[in-house]
């Protein structure tokens, strides 16, 4: 019997069907103001934790397996300016957290924004993109996360891509080893395309994300004599791509992501893959969050022959 491909899909941050957020905050400005600074803050912090640990529950009832955690968790966790402990403080809310995301086997990553740069040619930006890494990979470890994954771009193309990436690949082999092995690099929808993200992925031997959005935006040659580079550069852990839909088809909007997902372009990148019958997880980067992914689970299940496994994973 020929072993089917397996298809889990999951979303980011934000639960629409929850009104909590783990992405609370305090700009720099308003803290400063603040006569209690330390309580706001703890206040604020164990707020997000214990709505992160909600969020998580709730992917449990739903059978969501892959979940991108929030950058905000801890606010102002990498200003130069404010120092806390965020780590040993708060063990207890990890240590709940980890245990449901372990006991469910849920693949939980992260994706710094776009301030961090490893390639920049300023060095007060590299600091500070390393800061950033550094939190990501704490919050990481404290969770207990196997496998830990960090989704970065490439960056910069100051002095042309060339150089640009010998940037990055400098800068990346001077990070500590515990962050170097949970970088994973992504194509982008301007400057560095799959085949650029991959070649840079095999000279530092980490794993390429596919951004199929990104992809239409900027697109290589031929992406099927790719797929299945990329799909190794995983190794022994399950390959994981990006999918949105664009705000609008014009110019201006197209790069931009809609609130849900064209079921019919979905399907048609599902087609694409499926010869490499590879079970792969497929983050739904759409601004309606678990909703869009739902309402395309209802798509798919009216237009295709898939057969659904649970809520969100289905074979092809």
């Amino acid at each position: 019997m020929v072993n089917k491909m397996i298809i889990r899909l999951g979303y980011v941050a934000i639960s629409k069907a929850l009104d909590i957020t783990s992405s609370g905050t305090i700009t720099y400005t308003n803290y400063l103001k603040e006569e209690n600074k330390d309580e706001k803050l703890d206040k604020i912090i164990k707020s997000n934790l214990d709505n992160l640990e909600k969020i998580l529950n709730y992917n449990v009832k739903n059978n969501i397996h892959f979940y991108r955690l929030t950058s905000k968790l801890i606010p102002l966790a990498t200003h130069k300016d404010v120092s806390f402990e965020y780590i040993n403080k708060y063990k207890d809310y990890y240590n709940e957290i980890s245990k449901i995301i372990d006991k469910n086997n849920m693949r939980v990553d992260v994706h710094p924004d776009q301030f961090c740069v490893l390639n920049s040619t300023n060095k007060e930006t590299i600091n500070n993109s390393i800061e950033i890494l550094k939190y990501h990979i704490n919050i990481l470890e404290a969770l207990k996360i196997k496998n830990p994954v960090i989704v970065l771009h490439a960056g910069s193309s100051v002095f042309g891509k060339e150089k640009s990436i010998t940037r990055f690949v400098n800068n990346f082999n001077k990070l500590p080893d515990n962050i170097k092995n949970s970088i994973v690099i992504e194509n982008d929808d301007k400057i560095y395309n799959a085949k650029d993200v991959l070649s840079l992925c095999k000279k530092i031997n980490r794993p390429m994300v596919l951004d199929y959005h990104h992809h239409i935006c900027n697109p290589c040659d031929n992406i099927d004599e790719i797929l299945a580079e990329i799909f190794d550069t995983w190794k022994d852990i399950r390959p994981k791509v990006h999918f949105s839909s664009p705000k609008n088809k014009t110019k201006r909007d197209f790069r931009s992501h809609h609130d849900y997902i064209n079921s019919d372009d979905f399907i048609q990148f599902i087609e694409k893959i499926k010869k490499y019958n590879v079970d792969i997880d497929v983050m739904i980067e759409a601004k309606a969050k678990d909703d869009a992914l739902f309402r395309l689970v209802r798509e798919l299940k009216y237009k295709t022959n898939y057969k659904f496994i649970d809520e969100t994973s289905f074979e092809v």
